[in-house]
């Protein structure tokens, strides 16, 4: 029954974060990205610190250890973004910028398969994240599952407009997107049975995961509300409300899970 949703609910991450990214990346793009990044910093902020946080430390796990985990998970994400392998990008020519005609051509056009094969890795990571939320228990699975799927439509959205602009066609950069949207249910199906064999890693594995989302809550997700009410296409005051209307959802989901 875990395994079943498990690998639903990394499907649902995947695939359909794609196809909402194609749906709304060229007429409702400039209306709809900025409101869906301040969302989802509320998101994944509020879900690693009022929810997964606290799982990992209610397993009675070495207090010390996941914050070492913690630690070490914040500075791993920082290399692994340096080195290109973890990649978010929310901009697109027209962006308010400042980038020049061509910028994206320039930038992704040499490089659609490393665009493809990083977010594959990035899918996949999220998978093994979701089927630990999962193990632990199937609310914080679909809690996980939502926060990531949020977040992954502003990336796709930036992932589809870069291979575009690389010369994809929309339809191969649909297929090739939501192909490698799929490594998220190799990822599930994998963290399910080593997770299996390893109980004694997965509060590990959830500090990991709030460290993920941390990280790309602060390191990704901020900076660009910086960049956008610089530029003032989106108020500061607007970000901020749409950002509490996130954290919010997650306290109230949170305060139902207790009850039940």
């Amino acid at each position: 029954m875990i395994l079943s949703q498990i690998l639903l609910a990394t499907f649902a991450a995947g695939l359909l974060s794609v196809l909402a990214a194609a749906l709304i990346s060229l007429p409702l793009l400039k209306g709809s990205v900025h409101q869906l990044v301040s969302l989802s910093a509320g998101l994944l902020l509020a879900t690693a610190v009022l929810h997964v946080l606290p799982e990992a430390i209610e397993s009675g796990a070495d207090l010390h250890l996941l914050c070492a985990t913690l630690l070490a998970g914040l500075i791993g994400f920082f290399l692994l973004e340096k080195l290109s392998i973890m990649r978010h990008s929310h901009h697109y020519e027209g962006d308010g910028h400042g980038h020049a005609h061509g910028h994206d051509r320039d930038e992704a056009g040499p490089g659609g398969t490393l665009i493809l094969v990083g977010d594959a890795i990035h899918n996949f990571a999220d998978g093994v994240l979701i089927a630990a939320a999962f193990a632990t228990d199937p609310g914080l699975g679909w809690l996980t599952t939502f926060a990531i799927a949020t977040h992954e439509i502003p990336q796709e959205i930036g992932d589809y407009i870069l291979l575009l602009n690389a010369g994809y066609s929309r339809s191969r950069a649909l297929l090739f997107n939501g192909l490698s949207s799929l490594a998220a249910v190799a990822g599930g199906l994998i963290g399910y049975f080593a997770l299996s064999a390893g109980r004694g890693l997965q509060p590990y594995v959830l500090t990991l995961a709030a460290a993920s989302f941390i990280y790309i809550a602060l390191a990704d997700l901020v900076p660009d509300l910086h960049r956008q009410s610089r530029n003032a296409r989106v108020g500061w005051f607007k970000q901020f409300v749409l950002m509490m209307a996130g954290v919010t959802i997650i306290a109230l989901f949170t305060v139902r899970m207790h009850v039940h």
